[in-house]
């Protein structure tokens, strides 16, 4: 299922477009809407237990680990 989620802070995203093909970084702005499906996890970090996911974009992008506090869910 896909969610359309509003990024809440400036991010540079590592975008995987293809196994084959290396990462691309793109940067968000605060604001930006997207539709994606959401495969969160929890990983510890130096300051604790951190809550991130992976998204899963509609143009068949990923980008990986990123910050629940980063993003919120629009719709």
């Amino acid at each position: 299922m896909y969610h359309t989620i509003e990024f809440d802070e400036p991010l540079t995203l590592d975008l995987e477009i293809s196994s084959k093909q290396p990462l691309e970084q793109v940067s968000v702005r605060k604001g930006t809407r997207l539709q994606a499906q959401i495969k969160p996890y929890v990983v510890e970090t130096e300051e604790g237990p951190v809550e991130v996911a992976d998204l899963f974009f509609d143009d068949g992008t990923t980008t990986r680990r990123v910050r629940f506090s980063s993003f919120s869910f629009a719709d």
